[in-house]
């Protein structure tokens, strides 16, 4: 993986390292943004590779539960991604105000920005973890849950919610450090909690040795477990070891001034990746037509997508950083560079991963169920929706771009555009005319269209901040 990066990014010299008080964080201004995007993506792959693993591994286990246990895990993806889609868009806030910061030689405002963001990740995640779980019953029948999966359903969450409220502020302090241009800490931390996760599965799922058998309930606490150990860590490493969050309360002034500016990025941010959940729910009430088969491979083909997108994933975090530095320098034709590089790339790396995920559809779709009904769903989304996993990677990567170049509004009504306007709309339309095949390729269709937008989007938009600096130098 490492040589097929280098073939298409291979640039220059390392970016070389500045020195903020007694932090070390990579100055990403000077030097090749090939190599730079190299060095910080390749972390973030390995990382998340274990993380996403560990992810299937989990969702593996509790299919020996039965296919009612697996359809159940399947409804919750959604919503459980809803406070996910929080905890990243107010980390694309955090590291596009501390990047910005950072590429302007503004240290201490980047540290403010960095401690407020801890307190405002707690409080919202309390907020919407609180409200999900009130109208948890209504959520899940509007999906179209059938009342006999309410009580797996509802084992899972009682127990998810209250947790999730440490993922949101794991990944929110994962972005301060990879805004300070370091990947590599945060995708250890995120292997060893997956790493953790799939230890005490089988334990807490099953009741081995000394721990109570608490079925679909026991993931949730192996998950809640491990995001414990890890946000404990996490507050070590950022208070106490790098000092890049302060101990101390954060005055008025400071809430003010760096919660304005998070939040300016970091709701729009919530929202455009929330997106992804809510049009996730529908897409899942669209299976549920085709039968509780369907949506058991859709929850299937969902925890696979990750895996499948892993170098999107990864490039999302590694790019930003990148983006939002060299914009707060004034570099725009770095800015311009790192975007090509990496939309180039991850178009021809992401349709190899549809060529092999193809292939091997009938091994992975055995792996987790013996109905054929299922299997063959399995089947039917692996050799279909993949195919967009390329213009999907075109998508993210433009929206977290625009992000760090501080026009959250513009990736909002980009991804509002994706999921209600093209995505959605048109998987419900070749589900209608075409079954369960159809509303796989009509998705397909979706993104294709929705990444021809975004690319002219964020290309109008640099063009635009050129124009605007151009007029400055004159001024």
């Amino acid at each position: 993986m490492r040589q097929a990066i280098q073939n298409l990014l291979i640039g220059r010299d390392a970016p070389y390292s500045m020195t903020p008080k007694s932090n070390t964080s990579n100055n990403l201004v000077e030097g090749s943004v090939r190599q730079s995007l190299i060095q910080m993506t390749l972390p973030m792959i390995l990382g998340m590779l274990i993380l996403f693993t560990f992810s299937v591994v989990d969702t593996w286990f509790i299919s020996f539960l039965g296919t009612e246990s697996l359809t159940a895990i399947s409804f919750t993806f959604p919503v459980t991604f809803t406070v996910t889609s929080l905890a990243i868009g107010l980390g694309i806030g955090a590291a596009a105000v501390v990047g910005k910061c950072l590429g302007s030689s503004k240290i201490d405002e980047a540290k403010q920005a960095a401690t407020v963001i801890n307190y405002i990740s707690f409080g919202l995640a309390a907020m919407l973890a609180t409200c999900l779980w009130w109208f948890m019953e209504p959520i899940f029948s509007l999906m179209g849950a059938e009342q006999a999966l309410y009580g797996e359903i509802s084992s899972y969450m009682n127990v998810w919610f209250p947790g999730s409220v440490l993922v949101v502020c794991i990944m929110s302090g994962n972005s301060v450090l990879r805004a300070c241009g370091d990947t590599k800490t945060p995708s250890l931390l995120m292997a060893a909690a997956g790493l953790l996760n799939a230890f005490l599965d089988p334990f807490l799922i099953f009741g081995l040795g000394p721990f109570p058998e608490l079925g679909i309930a026991g993931a949730a606490w192996a998950t809640v477990i491990a995001w414990s150990v890890g946000f404990v860590y996490l507050m070590y490493l950022l208070i106490a070891k790098r000092e890049l969050v302060s101990s101390k309360l954060p005055s008025i002034s400071a809430f003010e001034q760096s919660g304005r500016d998070m939040l300016r990025i970091g709701i729009p941010a919530a929202g455009a990746n929330m997106m992804t959940p809510l049009a996730g729910g529908v897409m899942t009430a669209i299976a549920a037509g085709f039968g509780g088969n369907a949506v058991a491979a859709y929850g299937v083909g969902a925890r696979l997508e990750p895996m499948a997108t892993l170098l999107v994933l990864a490039m999302s975090s590694s790019l930003p950083p990148v983006i939002s530095q060299n914009f707060g320098a004034g570099r725009l034709d770095r800015v311009k560079e790192a975007y090509d590089l990496a939309i180039r790339f991850i178009c021809f790396w992401q349709l190899g991963v549809y060529v092999l995920l193809a292939l091997a559809a009938p091994l992975v779709a055995s792996i987790f169920s013996k109905e054929d009904d299922v299997t063959g769903a399995i089947n039917l989304f692996l050799w279909i929706l993949p195919l967009g996993y390329g213009l999907q990677g075109v998508i993210i990567l433009t929206n977290s771009s625009l992000n760090a170049l501080h026009k959250p509004a513009s990736a909002l009504y980009l991804s509002i555009a994706r999921f209600f306007v093209f995505y959605v709309p048109f998987a419900w339309v070749g589900s209608l005319y075409f079954g369960l095949g159809g509303f796989f390729a009509g998705a397909v269709s979706g993104n294709l269209v929705m990444a021809a937008i975004s690319w002219r989007t964020f290309n109008r938009a640099l063009a635009a901040e050129q124009q605007s600096q151009k007029i400055g130098s004159f001024a």
